[in-house]
């Protein structure tokens, strides 16, 4: 891997985390159309690695929000009230709704990191994401705001997440699914997508720094790494701010359309090449 290819692949992660179009998906697709050749056993731990700038980019975009959790979580358990109070809630909702897809990621990490490899696999994958978007603008209600959140819902929403562990199926784009399959607002849907995804990329970050330390020539990658970090903490932060007031008045079809024609050309590419 090369400094330039750790700079694009970071800003692409940035664009597409929180974009329901699948960051994963184009963090396979990008090096196989360009045909870099960048080793194996860099492939998946780089590409979880950068997440951990866009899980910065989230705890800065809502830092606020996440302290006030936090202190609402531990005066609640202190009083003996956990759920006393709507932030207090909402943070074991966050704990909740990581569980399903934290233990299905563990389950199935060989599948996963094979599936990585594999970009015809991703294109196919990218066309379930397209499918989840429009049933959610289909179904979905859009009558409800966060506030009225319950541990149901939470659930609903973490189950939903699990088919996000394969490349091609946005976490984003699944998870806001979830919310408006149980009739949420679009931006009340994304902002607990965007608040639920710091746990489960902690969990990620942490298992790829494991493997990190396996790969050869950890001095001359490490550094490729940060970067890309960097790179992907810049742009999802500013992919933040713009997709919650996209979704204030917006549908999420563009981004089903352009998965659905992504997939398509992906899979020309591979049978044609």
């Amino acid at each position: 891997m090369t400094l330039l290819q750790s700079i694009i692949l970071g800003i692409i992660q940035g664009l597409t985390e929180f974009l329901p179009i699948s960051s994963s998906a184009h963090l396979v697709l990008v090096p196989y159309l360009f045909g870099w050749e960048i080793p194996a056993d860099q492939v998946f731990v780089f590409d979880v690695l950068v997440q951990m700038g866009t899980l910065l980019a989230v705890i800065v975009y809502f830092w606020k929000d996440l302290v006030s959790i936090l202190v609402a979580v531990f005066q609640g358990l202190v009083q003996r009230h956990p759920f006393a109070t709507q932030e207090a809630r909402l943070g074991w909702y966050l704990v909740l709704a990581t569980i399903p897809a934290g233990l299905a990621g563990l389950a199935l990490k060989d599948l996963v990191e094979q599936a990585f490899n594999s970009p015809t696999a991703t294109a196919f994958f990218l066309l379930v994401t397209s499918a989840l978007l429009i049933l959610a603008e289909i179904i979905g209600k859009r009558s409800r705001n966060i506030s009225s959140m319950n541990w149901k819902d939470a659930l609903w929403i973490g189950v939903s997440q699990i088919i996000s562990i394969f490349p091609g199926i946005s976490r984003s784009g699944s998870t806001i699914t979830g919310g408006m399959l149980r009739n949420f607002e679009r931006s009340a849907a994304a902002r607990f997508s965007f608040l639920m995804s710091i746990p489960i990329m902690l969990a990620a970050g942490g298992s790829a720094a494991v493997d990190l330390l396996k790969v050869p020539s950890l001095g001359q990658f490490l550094p490729l790494v940060l970067v890309g970090m960097l790179a992907a903490l810049v742009v999802g932060y500013l992919s933040i701010h713009w997709l919650l007031r996209f979704l204030t008045h917006r549908p999420l079809i563009v981004f089903a359309i352009y998965c659905a024609v992504l997939s398509i050309i992906i899979l020309i590419f591979s049978y044609v090449a």
